[in-house]
């Protein structure tokens, strides 16, 4: 038998008599062997096989034309097997002889009917050309003269159990319960359904072996009894899962079937997913929790199709939760000295960022853990705060990613999507955890005073809120993982360059360090240490023998003549602008143009000057005052000038694109100057014809700040009393109604400003005084600091005695002229 497996085997005539005739067998020792597949043919039975193979069709024709077609039948062990031998056959087999040869229409396949007598057992294969011939050997069966009660009841048993197998079974045709009706003969009952029923090739070999019919029968009909278990647990699936089915459904319920199937076998065999999955779980330090979810998860993987959504779904989820390192840790170099040596090599200043890093490493060396603090660098775009975060992790040889914050408007990029929508995936905090592939890296979350505050896809600075508090982010909760996870251990630090729009939950979660701009002076160091020689290699001079180089005069140039900003970005940008340009020159000429670039090439390379510092404009004018400002790009002078013009009186103009906080200051200077008339030594009757203007040059510039209140009210008293103000002398402070100096901020950068111009004395608030003590004793080099606590004092300090060239007469409507007072006169002169 070749290719068909199910061929319906009927008995074509009911045999009365004594079985044993008909099992009786006169065959040759030598004869033909047909080898069939996946059939196992009893004695006594008349079988349809078709025939495929070239030999067997070739034993047919030689039997069909023999007076006597008796040949044996023997079931290969492997279906597969194409020219089987003798180790291929099962040992026990029939003789049979053949009664009838069919032709397939229009094909080279036939269908031979066998009528089988009695059992052989197979001895050896002596040709297997052209077809197979072999010796045998009959074997008996052992057939009772007379039935039994117990052998009457079995087979009794026997009709009961199979008409009620073929009813509940589809797979077992109609025609087999019309044959089982009309055989009378038990034997021959017996042997027919053992051939016909769809056992496994296997069991039927094992009934065949067996010699003692009434054993025959017994395992006959305990195989029935498997089938129709087997039937009822097919059936109560279909019972449980019964409703309208879908396709989706259906396939559902198909490997639900499969499922249990394999449950009453003992076997499951596993996806590649689901081994890959338990393969990397094996490593997994999971904590008691997470390992149940993980394998709960895990099982759900039989439940679903492979080719259904849900499959792809649930897969992704497990392999999101097996790419995270669970209590997978890197560990901390925490030698402080070589954390100080890293942090200066790569960045220069940034003191108190640097003291803070090298204090926790402290803390966590002597404590061996510590939770990790939240850190907040804010300051101007530029000054290194994102890439100190490099410098960081590489000095505590920690792992090292960032995280993009600017313009981000969905909660879910935090917190994860929920696993029911499509598309869903971890929030961007799981993400760069899993490509850290650690539980403790150093996490820069980037530009987080750019987070959109909105309510159409929910808050994410809100959610970043148990990001950032050290009290909560222990277990911290993705939507997607649906599981808390260890932030605890993780070095978060922000970036921010406004904090006025970060809400203020977020700010108390975070421990806010200002990160200030750089003074010419540190530029100057940043380019030699870091821009230039990274510039050099950018545009391949790195690789000459002799490389150019800039001076300290150059660089400050193309600092204050070619930048104005609070960092280095654009510093940079020049750098290479520069080295572009020369880079050019040689490959034209083949020379460096400039082994040294002087402050006088400078233009040459980078086009006229931009920006330019204003200079000190001297004390010859009455009412020009310098003073000190502080701008995104670093410290400033500024200019503040008083008029008076002869008019109607009390009447203020402010011109040079002030903010409020600044008007407010100049009315406050300007009452402040009208109460003190006194002490200026001036006729208060002044303001009832002349008009003061303040003007602050540079209009197109917006100016706003406190800080230049003392300046307004000298400008002021200056250009009222015509006196000079002392000359290379420059101020910065906040006033009140009261004449009291109160202190501002920039000190530092306005210091510097100062000095840059040439001025000599800096006037401002005393409680200032401890932050020109942290400024670096060479940047104070040639500065006399006057510390004052009220307006009087700055008079005293910045007014002379000396009246200006050419002063204003002040004239009453009676032409009444109006002269001046010593300053600090008591008495009016008219």
């Amino acid at each position: 038998m070749d290719k068909n497996q199910n061929t319906s085997i009927q008995m074509f005539a009911d045999y009365e008599g004594d079985i044993s005739t008909l099992l009786e067998s006169n065959a040759p020792e030598e004869l033909p062997v047909l080898a069939t597949r996946n059939m196992v043919v009893f004695p006594g039975v008349l079988v349809p096989i078709f025939i495929g193979r070239k030999a067997s069709v070739s034993l047919i024709r030689k039997l069909s034309k023999s007076e006597d077609p008796i040949c044996a039948i023997f079931s290969q062990k492997d279906a597969e097997v194409d020219a089987p031998k003798q180790k291929d056959l099962y040992p026990m087999g029939v003789y049979a002889h053949l009664v009838r040869v069919i032709d397939m229409p229009g094909s080279e396949n036939i269908t031979a009917i066998f009528q089988a007598h009695g059992r052989c057992r197979l001895e050896s294969i002596t040709a297997t050309r052209p077809y197979l011939k072999g010796t045998a050997t009959p074997v008996s069966d052992v057939v009772p003269d007379v039935l039994g009660e117990e052998l009457r009841a079995i087979v009794e048993d026997v009709r009961t159990t199979t008409t009620h197998l073929i009813k509940s079974n589809d797979d077992i045709p109609n025609e087999t319960l019309m044959t089982l009706k009309n055989i009378s003969n038990e034997m021959m009952l017996i042997n027919f359904l053992c051939t016909s029923l769809p056992f496994d090739p296997k069991e039927k070999m094992e009934l065949l072996m067996t010699d003692d019919m009434e054993e025959r029968a017994i395992g006959l009909l305990k195989l029935e009894n498997r089938d129709i278990q087997l039937q009822e647990l097919k059936n109560q699936i279909r019972k449980k899962t019964h409703e309208d089915l879908d396709e989706q459904q259906r396939e559902y319920f198909l490997h639900q079937q499969m499922k249990n199937i394999k449950e009453e076998l003992g076997g499951d065999e596993k996806s590649p997913e689901k081994k890959e999955l338990l393969e990397k779980s094996k490593n997994k330090k999971w904590p008691e929790e997470i390992a149940k979810t993980f394998a709960k998860e895990l099982d759900k993987l039989d439940m679903f199709n492979p080719q259904s959504p849900e499959y792809s779904v649930q897969v992704n989820y497990l392999q999101q939760m097996v790419a995270l390192p669970w209590n997978e840790y890197t560990e901390d170099n925490l030698d402080i000295k070589r954390a100080k040596r890293v942090l200066d090599h790569d960045h220069y200043g940034m003191e108190k960022v640097k003291e803070r890093i090298l204090e926790y490493l402290a803390v966590l060396q002597l404590r061996g853990d510590l939770k990790s603090p939240i850190l907040c660098l804010y300051g101007p775009p530029g000054v290194g705060k994102t890439s100190l975060g490099k410098s960081i992790a590489a000095a505590m040889k920690r792992k090292y990613v960032r995280v993009s914050l600017g313009g981000l408007h969905d909660e879910s990029e935090i917190r994860g999507h929920r696993r029911t929508y499509v598309g869903a995936m971890p929030g961007r905090i799981i993400k760069s955890i899993q490509k850290a592939g650690s539980s403790n890296p150093v996490f820069i979350l980037d530009e987080i005073d750019k987070v959109t505050q909105n309510a159409i896809n929910g808050d994410p600075s809100s959610a970043l809120l148990e990001v950032l508090d050290p009290e909560q982010n222990n277990a911290f909760h993705d939507n997607f993982l649906d599981v808390d996870y260890d932030l605890s251990k993780v070095l978060f630090i922000a970036t921010a360059n406004d904090l006025s729009t970060l809400p203020a939950p977020l700010l108390d979660r975070m421990e806010i360090i200002e990160v200030p701009g750089y003074v010419t002076e540190e530029k100057v160091e940043i380019s030699k240490r870091h821009l230039v020689p990274r510039e050099l290699e950018n545009t391949g001079f790195g690789k000459l023998e002799t490389k150019p180089s800039f001076t300290k005069a150059t660089l400050e140039k193309i600092i204050e003549q070619y930048t104005r900003e609070s960092g280095v970005r654009q510093l940079e940008k020049q750098i290479n602008k520069a080295l572009r340009k020369m880079a050019l020159m040689y490959a034209s000429d083949g020379q460096l143009p400039f082994e040294k670039v002087q402050p006088a090439q400078v233009e040459s390379l980078l086009g006229k000057p931009p920006f330019y510092r204003d200079a000190y404009q001297g004390n010859e004018d009455a009412g020009v005052v310098t003073g000190l400002a502080w701008t995104s790009a670093g410290g400033e002078i500024l200019f503040i000038e008083t008029s008076m013009n002869k008019g109607h009186g009390s009447r203020l103009t402010l011109t040079g694109n002030l903010g409020e906080v600044m008007k407010e200051s100049a009315m406050i200077a300007l009452q402040y100057v009208k109460a003190h008339v006194d002490q200026l030594g001036i006729d208060y009757r002044i303001f009832d014809n002349w008009d003061i203007h303040i003007h602050v040059p540079e209009g197109a510039t917006p100016k706003d700040g406190p800080s230049a209140g003392i300046t307004i009210a000298t400008s002021i008293a200056s250009a009222i009393t015509q006196r000079k103000v002392r000359k290379n002398t420059a101020m910065t402070g906040e006033i009140t109604l009261r004449g009291k100096v109160l202190p501002v901020g920039g000190i530092k950068e306005k210091i510097l400003a100062a000095k840059r111009a040439g001025m000599t004395d800096i006037v401002l608030c005393k409680e200032n005084r401890k932050d020109i003590d942290e400024i670096p004793e060479n940047y104070r080099n040639g500065l006399t600091f006057h510390y004052v606590e009220n307006i009087l004092e700055v008079w005293k300090i910045a007014l002379t005695d000396e009246l200006v060239d050419k002063p204003l007469e002040f004239v009453r409507k009676n032409d009444e002229r109006i002269g001046f007072l010593p300053f600090n006169s008591t008495s009016n002169q008219n």
